[in-house]
């Protein structure tokens, strides 16, 4: 059963703080050090101080980030910089952007979820990694606070839950253009009346993480750290709930980077039992070489990528999809025949390898950078990927397995700064 429960929002006080936009960030785990810094300089108050600080050199267990984090976020508080609701709520939050020349607008709401630490009624499609989840950990541990939601998808065809949130909403309460350059717009709902209904029609749900695996996983351990009972706020975690049937959801491909001793014509070689492999000449700019290759892997029935490398481009169409059987017996349907767990059980695995996944690849979304990467020399390979479909990732978390990292990549992603919830 799915608990929810309104909370007192922490929102920035903008009579204080200058313009809003100049205070957000997005998600702490996508931020790049050059980001960092000009989130940094964009506003003192910029709530990139309070999710990812900067270490200092001399930072010690009594002198850290996460210590600094916590010291200005009660400061904060104490000088209104940030305002804690009198009441509690519920904020839908609506974010309009455009990609590949289509306008959207993928609609959610921030609401306080109980933690199923059994993930019986939340499901998780990927697997977390021990690092992450001690960072968010120590944060957790000094703030005492969730400074930014995870996002979690509901299945609601009839879209009742959020015709129901948003039937009387007038003008945002806050409008901003964040680092995306998408326009994202929060609001308030303090009716109980409003609140009871959502909270009715979310209980037999089954929810599926769709960002925030590690901060999900590192609630439920500092629950149990801190022994926190049924229904303490430690056992609840600030979320934004969306819509699977959304049409405003877009996932995008995670391409792989890969460095490998093994020659191209070898990998070829060895790959064609499973693999019809083609070569395609792509030619002209970076850009003009991703749109090529992007266009050469499109189906909706063959599993395809392809493989780049400076000396040519070829692409990898399976044989047969029962080869998968060999490799992951134990598996269901599902999850043998997604394109990305067939990249890495039967070429990154077996044709090429590569058990340290984490230290012989990388990650871009960008089919372009992933060209540039292996054009500069910094890997030798990238593997041009197809998005995983919505419906792939509900299937394999009903079925409680998990895919490979960065099998996913959802968008548009949360802003953080909108609101956030102390314990």
């Amino acid at each position: 059963m799915v608990e929810v429960a309104p909370f007192k929002g922490i929102m920035y006080n903008k009579d204080k703080v200058g313009k809003l936009d100049d205070v957000m960030s997005p998600p702490y785990d996508i931020i790049s050090p050059e980001m960092q810094e000009e989130l940094y300089r964009k506003n003192d108050y910029n709530v990139v101080r309070l999710i990812l600080g900067k270490v200092m050199p001399g930072d010690n267990e009594k002198d850290n980030w996460y210590k600094r984090a916590r010291k200005l976020f009660e400061e904060w508080l104490k000088e209104g910089i940030l305002v804690e609701s009198k009441k509690e709520g519920i904020y839908p939050y609506s974010v309009r952007y455009t990609i590949d020349g289509e306008e959207k607008e993928m609609k959610g709401f921030f609401i306080l979820l109980k933690l199923d630490h059994d993930y019986k009624a939340i499901k998780a499609h990927e697997r977390t990694l021990a690092k992450p989840k001690e960072d968010r950990l120590r944060l957790m541990r000094e703030t005492k606070a969730n400074l930014e939601p995870i996002e979690l998808l509901y299945m609601d065809e009839s879209d009742e839950i959020m015709r129901t949130i948003r039937s009387n909403l007038d003008g945002p309460e806050i409008d901003v253009v964040g680092y995306d350059g998408f326009r994202h717009m929060l609001w308030r709902i303090e009716d109980e009346d409003v609140i009871t209904q959502v909270k009715n029609l979310l209980k037999d749900k089954i929810l599926f993480i769709a960002d925030g695996h590690h901060r999900y996983q590192t609630a439920i351990d500092y629950a149990k750290e801190v022994n926190a009972g049924e229904n303490d706020p430690e056992n609840y975690i600030m979320v934004v709930l969306a819509n699977m049937f959304d049409k405003g959801l877009t996932i995008l491909p995670t391409h792989r980077l890969i460095r490998s001793k093994m020659g191209l014509d070898e990998i070829e070689r060895k790959a064609g039992k499973y693999f019809e492999i083609e070569k395609i000449d792509v030619e002209g700019s970076i850009s003009d070489k991703s749109r090529e290759i992007v266009k050469s892997i499109e189906t909706e029935e063959e599993h395809k990528f392809a493989l780049y490398s400076r000396k040519g481009c070829s692409v990898y169409t399976l044989k047969d999809e029962n080869i998968m059987e060999k490799f992951a017996p134990d598996k269901s349907e599902t999850w043998r025949t997604l394109d990305v767990t067939i990249l890495h059980k039967l070429l990154i695995e077996d044709v090429m390898g590569i058990k340290d996944v984490e230290k012989e690849i990388s990650y871009t979304r960008d089919a372009r950078e992933a060209i540039g990467l292996v054009e500069e020399g910094k890997f030798d390979l990238s593997v041009i990927m197809n998005p995983t479909k919505i419906e792939e990732v509900r299937r394999v978390a009903e079925a409680g397995e998990h895919m490979p990292q960065k099998s996913t990549y959802f968008m548009p992603k949360l802003l953080s700064g909108l609101v956030m919830r102390r314990f």
